[in-house]
């Protein structure tokens, strides 16, 4: 399975996309708040993602899984 994780720890501050959509590899797909900076989350690679496994306003750590893609 193919996932997106977060690449460090902070708010989840806005999802780019959402389940169904067609991803890109480099293209934003969420955006974390840490230490009052924004930091975009990029898809790996082109695929689709399956499921939203995080919802906005959600704090994660460094590794949390944010989609699944298909």
């Amino acid at each position: 399975m193919n996932v997106i994780t977060a690449s460090m720890a902070g708010n989840l501050w806005k999802l780019l996309v959402s389940s169904g959509e067609e991803v890109k590899e480099g293209q934003e797909v969420a955006i974390l708040e840490s230490m009052k900076m924004e930091i975009p989350i990029t898809a790996k690679a082109n695929g689709k993602i399956k499921t939203v496994l995080k919802e906005e306003g959600e704090f994660v750590n460094e590794g949390d899984e944010l989609f699944e893609l298909e």
